[in-house]
């Protein structure tokens, strides 16, 4: 039999989580929300009606693992008032599921019950999470990235927690939280932010805003493909990588002769993403440093050394 869980904040992942836990076998022993209607909800979702609790700690009390999966700045405060009533059994893990902030977020559970053997981690699939639809029965977490980290014995339960959903878990360091998901904001969010400026100038040039996705599509997924296959130098091509300083010169005179009122935000992004682009180019082994000055003159109108 496999073990028991609870768990506080009964949000759109704590609700995927809740599900696959028990599908996979572990016991649902607890539920607690700020609104009480959603920990019901959930305890009802997992065949536990009777699980569902307005405290805390008393959701959590008899839990193996106990997971907060609160707003990230309510995670401190509801371990804290856990630990304070004895809302941790012996030997407890206790997790959070917050991409940004680490374990140590969870301290009160050791510091109050310094006796007791709980254990810290925490557990962060790396996807989003959306709104599940009417009929939805998949597994959110099949074939997804979890990152871990936290006390030795919590990453090993994570590791194992994570495989049980269908996930891969990767291992991360507890002070390296922040730039781990700094590194998922700039892949998903700044990818987003990256392809509305392609977007904006495939369109002003004259190809209508319907077709634009489906026309960058097939290079976009490409890309990606040989990144994957080659690493990120060798999958450079274009202008930079070749060293065509007049291409690149041509690009930023077209993007500051748009209509767009933007369009001077839009050079100084075109000419950070170059100037940067240059030293993979260099990287790659493609670009001269004869080429490469004059590039980044262009672009940043000051030398640099390589």
């Amino acid at each position: 039999m496999k073990q028991s869980f609870a768990i506080i904040g009964c949000g759109k992942v704590a609700s995927a989580l809740a599900k696959q836990l028990t599908k996979a076998g572990y016991r649902p022993m607890g539920f607690s929300s700020r609104h009480i209607i959603s920990a019901r909800a959930m305890a009802k979702i997992v065949n536990a009606p009777d699980r569902c609790f307005e405290k805390t700690w008393e959701a959590a009390i008899d839990a193996d693992f106990v997971f907060i999966t609160t707003p990230d700045d309510a995670i401190q405060e509801a371990c804290r008032i856990i630990a304070e009533h004895n809302g941790f059994k012996k030997n407890a893990v206790v997790f959070h599921c917050s991409g940004a902030l680490s374990s140590t977020e969870l301290a009160s559970a050791k510091s109050v019950q310094t006796m007791s053997g709980v254990m810290i981690g925490s557990i962060h699939p790396l996807q989003s999470f959306a709104v599940e639809q009417p009929g939805e029965s998949g597994n959110p977490f099949k074939n997804i990235m979890m990152a871990v980290e936290g006390d030795p014995l919590a990453v090993e339960k994570a590791r194992k927690i994570a495989t049980d959903l269908g996930a891969q878990p990767f291992t991360i360091k507890t002070d390296g939280k922040v730039l781990y998901h700094a590194a998922a904001v700039v892949a998903s969010n700044y990818l987003v932010t990256l392809m509305n400026l392609s977007i904006k100038l495939m369109t002003a040039s004259g190809v209508s805003e319907s077709e634009v996705f489906d026309i960058l599509n097939p290079l976009i997924m490409g890309t990606l493909a040989n990144i994957e296959s080659n690493g990120i130098p060798d999958a450079l091509t274009g202008p930079i990588a070749r060293g065509d300083v007049g291409i690149v010169e041509k690009h930023i005179q077209a993007i500051r002769s748009m209509s767009n009122e933007n369009a001077g935000e839009m050079v100084g992004y075109y000419k950070l993403n170059g100037a940067e682009t240059i030293k993979i180019a260099m990287a790659k082994g493609s670009l001269s440093e004869d080429a490469a000055e004059k590039l980044l003159r262009v672009l940043t109108h000051r030398p640099k050394e390589f």
